[in-house]
């Protein structure tokens, strides 16, 4: 190996990437565009209010009180339904996803409950809803909990079984630091996987890659130079993206040795995998094309963008044998959770998986066979 011959093949590289500015996009602007939208969408989950509307044929402090009580515990903006409108008119006519019908004769029933112990007295509150609406089932879980509660305050009659919670964590995260670690897996998967296809069959075609072996660079100063690059690449594109969200998002997050390590374990199995296609796949486009084919499972199954827990369980099944799945829970562990055991966990199950697919990169790498 020789340092030089791997320094100058390097300076080529970086050099090259001012001219790429596909390079530059899915380096840079890529990741912090998701990091903006995503962080934008959900950077006050914690304080999300739904619009209800209330029709409230009651006219009763009772029903007041409930509509109050929606509004501070269920977090509602309550939108009034005029008592004499069709609720099912207003739901289409509106565009909105549920009306919630309060009855007429709530307080007296309450009444008769309350004080002459008579517990066959009820009254039943109407869900109108769209079940086209993709919120509908998280709003009427949400009515069910807080109406629970009212009907149980308003009856007088204190709960038998209380809930306190209990966190494992020592401060409240919010969701983009758990966002940020998989955006950043997912990134330097994007820029080694297709940085090593791309530039390999594109040689490949041209055939470059026979003429090296002519030239004084080794397979192994070509391999070590591309790894060198990559992980410069992933390093810069990390940098932006937790940059951006430091000073946009003011995001809390951990940064340790487990960063870079994992960067860089990254980087080895999907340069492994990018020489792997290259080798069987001679042409740019059908080698983009099984880039393709690896990369998108991984980025929707890997627990990128939202937990696996809410997967069926078969897809949960699948997601852990993804490389990428452990690069992500590697470095929510580290950043997120500051559990540096599982982080070690993560760590030296990618490390594994790299160690091999690398090994069978740098044996498919064939100087010769280039054309």
């Amino acid at each position: 190996m020789k340092l030089r011959v791997v320094g100058a093949n390097l300076f080529v590289k970086l050099m090259s990437v001012y001219r790429e500015k596909t390079t530059m996009f899915f380096t840079l602007a890529f990741p912090i565009i998701l990091i903006l939208v995503f962080g934008t969408i959900f950077m006050s989950q914690d304080n999300v209010n739904f619009h209800l509307a209330v029709q409230d044929l009651d006219q009763s402090k009772a029903s007041k009180d409930s509509i109050e009580a929606l509004e501070v515990n269920g977090k509602f903006k309550i939108t009034r339904v005029d008592p004499a409108a069709n609720p099912v008119q207003y739901v289409r006519d509106h565009g909105v996803t549920v009306v919630l019908v309060i009855p007429k004769g709530l307080e007296k029933s309450l009444q008769r409950r309350k004080f002459f112990n008579d517990y066959k007295a009820s009254a039943t509150v109407t869900y109108v809803y769209d079940p086209s609406s993709s919120s509908v089932g998280t709003k009427i879980d949400i009515l069910n909990g807080v109406l629970a509660g009212v009907n149980q305050e308003l009856a007088g009659i204190p709960p038998f079984i209380k809930s306190v919670k209990q966190s494992i964590l020592a401060r409240k995260y919010r969701f983009i630091e758990y966002f940020i670690p998989g955006i950043i897996a997912l990134a330097v998967m994007t820029l080694s996987l297709f940085g090593t296809v791309n530039v390999n069959t594109e040689l490949r075609q041209k055939g470059i890659i026979r003429k090296l072996s002519t030239t004084p660079i080794t397979r192994i100063d070509w391999i070590l130079s591309d790894i060198l690059y990559q992980f410069i690449l992933a390093v810069i594109s990390t940098t932006a993206m937790l940059l951006v969200s430091y000073a946009v998002f003011a995001a809390n997050l951990h940064i340790n040795a487990w960063l870079p390590a994992f960067v860089l374990l990254n980087v080895f199995a999907f340069v492994g995998i990018g020489m792997i296609l290259t080798r069987f796949a001679r042409e740019a486009q059908s080698a983009a094309a099984a880039a393709n084919a690896i990369s998108f499972p991984m980025m929707f199954l890997s627990g990128s963008f939202f937990p696996i827990e809410l997967m069926p369980g078969f897809l949960q099944t699948i997601a852990k044998m993804l490389p990428l799945y452990y690069v992500n829970e590697g470095l929510r562990a580290a950043m997120v959770f500051q559990d540096n055991l599982d982080a070690l966990r993560n760590a030296a199950i990618i490390g594994v998986f790299a160690s091999v697919v690398f090994i069978l990169g740098i044996l498919a790498t064939k100087w010769e066979e280039g054309k």
